[in-house]
């Protein structure tokens, strides 16, 4: 599934709103110690527990270093760096920095490979792969025979639309919760931009021929929508937010109604409150501001909070008692920001970022925040100390075409299932879950 977005259902069936601080979390250090992977395909590769602070078989050597020269610490001598790439197989720093990333990945996965692997459950994905001519395809992968040792999948794929370069997803709750998927598709050639509404059982192929399938479907024509977002506030019901280029662009899809705020950069993440009326939005200017949904787009009261990093953000994401509000940018900071004060109270070091438009996953029942960095590292950290508990290495070596794409679940299977994490690279799905 190369360079795939994902989104994953926090729960098959519900979704928890509870009250549950950040600073409550309970046991995150215990369960971040006894992970396990399986890949959810019929091979037998699999994965597990390594240290985060593990630097491979490279090493270090206490050598001193000599300008111009590369001590190999296998063949123990020097070799002369050579200036540019016109010789044959150049001894280059870019090389060898290159060599000592695959030696470490190696190394950390077959760490892992000595692990016991562990049994996991179910739930949902909805998916969407680039394909080779362009666009993007999607469906809905349904993980309920997810088990050992067979470890089989399925996926549903939606046959009605045409593949459309696709900027961004996510869960839609019109109906019900989960009933749809919103996309926002990006324009092609003469056709423009849109954001286009999905019933999620267009993906269930239980339906006889013939038969209408149920659920709203609709496509409105929005330009080039870098974020979007589903509002389950009561003060916006039925809405869901775009954010654009300079403008972020409110939708009632019963009314078809509008609200436009003007921004003064691009808004790349969008997140709505469940109890406050408020968006917040994360900008390519490094600002973070909140829309006050009651304000309306008259007037200078719409920006509620203001928030900055140096960087673009990429991801925001609101705690769930709405007081903490966790940011990533493209400069690699991952911040949480007590928003009564609007001041940083946490930073999570070692997340890798330079340009990528990389998302993050909060989990607060499990205590834990999961990001995947541009190395194609995925790291876990605790929510209450900010420690680095886990780095897992890509199956794949590290290719910018080959980013693995995340998605958590605190129930994989329902109320029975237990934490796991679900990792795509390529074509393939691995399974992490706690032995």
């Amino acid at each position: 599934m190369n360079k795939s977005r994902w989104q994953s259902r926090r729960r098959h069936g519900r979704r928890s709103h509870q009250q549950n601080p950040w600073f409550r979390l309970r046991d995150s250090e215990d369960r971040s110690d006894s992970w396990a992977a399986q890949p959810a395909h019929d091979s037998g590769h699999g994965d597990d527990e390594s240290p985060s602070t593990s630097s491979g078989t490279a090493g270090t050597s206490s050598v001193p270093e000599l300008p111009g020269f590369y001590f190999d610490p296998e063949k123990k001598r020097y070799f002369r760096l050579l200036p540019g790439h016109n010789n044959c197989n150049p001894l280059t720093k870019e090389s060898i920095r290159q060599k000592e990333m695959e030696s470490k990945r190696l190394w950390l996965l077959q760490e892992e490979d000595r692990q016991k692997k562990a049994d996991t459950n179910s739930d949902r994905l909805f998916t969407v792969n680039d394909v080779k001519v362009g666009g993007s395809k999607y469906g809905i992968i349904n993980l309920q025979s997810l088990k050992t040792p067979t470890l089989k999948v399925f996926m549903h794929e939606n046959l009605y639309f045409t593949n459309r370069k696709v900027n961004s997803v996510c869960w839609a709750s019109l109906n019900h919760l989960d009933s749809h998927i919103l996309l926002c598709l990006m324009g092609l050639a003469e056709t423009p931009g849109c954001a286009t509404l999905l019933p999620a059982s267009l993906f269930v192929n239980s339906h006889p021929a013939g038969i209408d399938r149920p659920g709203m479907l609709c496509s409105f024509r929005i330009p080039g929508a870098w974020s979007c977002a589903w509002s389950l506030n009561i003060q916006a019901n039925n809405c869901f937010s775009t954010g654009l280029s300079r403008r972020v662009l409110l939708t009632n899809v019963v009314t078809g109604h509008r609200q436009s705020f003007g921004t003064n950069s691009d808004v790349l993440a969008q997140q709505f409150a469940l109890m406050a009326p408020l968006l917040f939005n994360g900008c390519r200017s490094g600002e973070i501001f909140a829309i006050d949904l009651r304000c309306g787009n008259q007037g200078k009261g719409w920006k509620a909070t203001r928030l900055f990093h140096d960087s673009a953000v990429t991801s925001v994401r609101i705690l769930q008692d709405e007081q903490y509000l966790m940011a990533s940018d493209m400069a690699g900071k991952i911040k949480l920001w007590d928003l009564r004060t609007t001041k940083c109270i946490r930073q999570y070091e070692g997340h890798v970022n330079e340009y990528a438009y990389l998302p993050l996953h909060v989990h607060e029942e499990e205590g834990i925040l999961v990001a995947v960095g541009q190395d194609c590292y995925t790291r876990i950290w605790s929510l209450h100390d900010a420690r680095l508990l886990r780095t897992i290495p890509s199956p794949y070596p590290a290719s910018k075409a080959d980013i693995p794409s995340v998605a958590f679940s605190s129930r994989l299977g329902g109320s029975r299932g237990a934490p796991g994490l679900l990792m795509a690279v390529g074509q393939d799905l691995y399974c992490y879950s706690y032995s």
